[in-house]
This record gives structure tokens, sequence and C-alpha cells, in this order.
């Protein structure tokens, strides 16, 4: 039987609303020292926003973070799992689609989040990429 993403997804994701501004994502981000953050629309997962969406997308092209919505720069054309899918739904469209982090959601709301290096430490705790997911965040 296949192991359910809910095993090994990290579960209850930092969120932020889509009106939200990049600044305000990015103290989200260092404060719970994370790289990425849900957006949500009327409680509904719309998106994802990662810290390098922010320096590529806001930073880099001049943007003031406190003005620049977080719907502007998220990546809003998202994939993500339910509940119900397993692992390996989760290896394979992580893989078919490049995706390093997926939103598991259930009726529409982010339940959790699987990331590569939480699939790392599940199927091969001794890799290279399980030890950095495994090992405490830098400050």
């Amino acid at each position: 039987m296949s192991q359910a993403i809910t095993e090994v997804m990290t579960p209850d994701p930092v969120t932020v609303a889509a009106t939200a501004t990049v600044a305000e994502a990015a103290r989200l981000m260092r404060d719970e020292n994370i790289g990425n953050v849900v957006v949500t629309e009327d409680y509904q997962v719309c998106g994802i926003v990662t810290d390098r969406d922010i320096t590529i997308r806001a930073v880099a092209t001049g943007q003031d973070p406190v003005r620049t919505k977080v719907r502007d720069i998220c990546s809003g054309d998202l994939t993500y799992l339910g509940v119900d899918d397993t692992v390996e739904d989760a290896i394979r469209t992580m893989r078919e689609k490049a995706l390093r982090r997926v939103p598991v959601v259930q009726d529409g709301q982010a339940v959790g989040i699987v990331s590569l290096g939480d699939l790392a430490v599940e199927r091969d705790e001794s890799s290279v990429l399980a030890d950095i997911s495994a090992a405490p965040g830098n400050p």
C-alpha cells in the first residue's frame, strides 16, 4: 500500500493573503524561518510565493516591497496535492513539473506542504539532501 502524503507533509503551512505586501511575506518567512508561504484569497489557496520569487520578481525588477502585493509576484498557476494523494503522487508530480514544494489542499484550503526535502528524509534519510533538510535553519 502506498504511503499517504499526510504522513510526510509539513502540516499547517504558513499562509499570507494575496493582498499582503511583499515585505509582509518576507517578514513572515524570516519570523517562521521558512522559504515560502502559501498565498490565499478568501481563505482559498491561489498561489505560492518563495524567497526566490521576492528576489527575482520584486527586488531585482525594482519594485517597492512595501507597496507591491504578493498577488503580483506569486506563482499563480498552482499545482497542488489533495489529502488523499500518496507520496508516489507527490514524487511523480514534482518530477513532471520540476517543483521543489507543493501545497496539500483540502476543500480549497492549505492543510500542508510537501517539499523535496520532506521526500528525501522519508525515502533516503542518508542522502545529502535529507541531511541538509533535517538540519536546523540559519537564523
